[in-house]
């Protein structure tokens, strides 16, 4: 069995996978101020909700857009398993050629997605992940990384939206009854998911018009299941993605 653990700028994603079983997928908070012991804790307590203790565990893997506890982390996990986790970067084999300008600026997360969409799904690929940010990354039909989009987040953008407009208030996210709101609240809603919906679609659109031929589009992430059905385009969710490509990874680094 293999723990994974995916820590981004609003949660740190852990699981645990054995082969094509998935146990569990669980998010806690990212906080900046936890100690080594209080993640160890965090983690055990994780793994005893769902009967795993720490020498169930083979080994570990994590991947890490947030450097200032990325080593907190993954000593509070080998304190817990007795075994050295592996963090995704530098030295560590992926499988994937990236194209970017500067591939060291490539975050880990992406690197992880796009390995796990080459396993499963025909290339090209378009890959969107929808989390503090949305990103979106191609993979060319030579199985090359060459780059892709940022921009907010749907939570993100709304929380600031919210923020600087005194009349709005904070929304949940769930899609309204029609699309033309006849409320404030619906219209937020309407806006925030049929509003990335159309973004995607024509990012999707774009991408394929500067490639010259149709992606498959792979979709993962919290708000993906939310956004996805609104879209034109045909998208695929798959919520494991992080987590199975975080072990081909580990399989490759054995």
């Amino acid at each position: 069995m293999l723990l994974v653990m995916d820590i981004g700028n609003t949660n740190v994603v852990v699981g645990c996978i054995e082969g094509e079983k998935v146990f569990f997928i669980e998010r806690m908070s990212t906080d900046r101020k936890k100690t080594e012991l209080e993640y160890a804790i965090s983690i055990k307590n994780v793994l005893e909700i769902y009967g795993i203790r720490g020498r169930d565990v083979e080994g570990a893997i994590i991947s890490s857009v947030v450097p200032q506890i990325t080593e907190v982390v993954r000593s509070a996990t080998e304190k817990l398993i007795c075994k050295p986790p592996k963090v995704v970067g530098p030295g560590l084999k992926t499988g994937l050629n990236i194209m970017m300008d500067q591939p060291a600026q490539l975050g880990s997360d992406l690197v992880v997605d796009a390995v796990a969409a080459m396993a499963e799904h025909p290339v090209p690929l378009i890959i969107i992940d929808m989390g503090t940010a949305t990103t979106v990354s191609v993979v060319d039909s030579k199985k090359r990384y060459i780059g892709g989009m940022i921009m907010p987040g749907i939570r993100t953008a709304t929380d600031s939206l919210v923020s600087n407009a005194a009349q709005l208030q904070q929304i949940s996210f769930e899609p309204p009854k029609k699309l033309i709101g006849s409320n404030t609240i619906d219209c937020m809603k309407s806006g925030a998911l049929y509003g990335n919906a159309a973004a995607l679609d024509g990012l999707i659109d774009r991408i394929q018009e500067e490639l010259g031929e149709s992606c498959t589009t792979v979709a993962t992430g919290g708000l993906a299941e939310s956004v996805v059905p609104l879209c034109k385009k045909k998208i695929v969710v798959d919520n494991n993605l992080l987590m199975k490509g975080l072990q081909i990874i580990y399989d490759k680094n054995r």
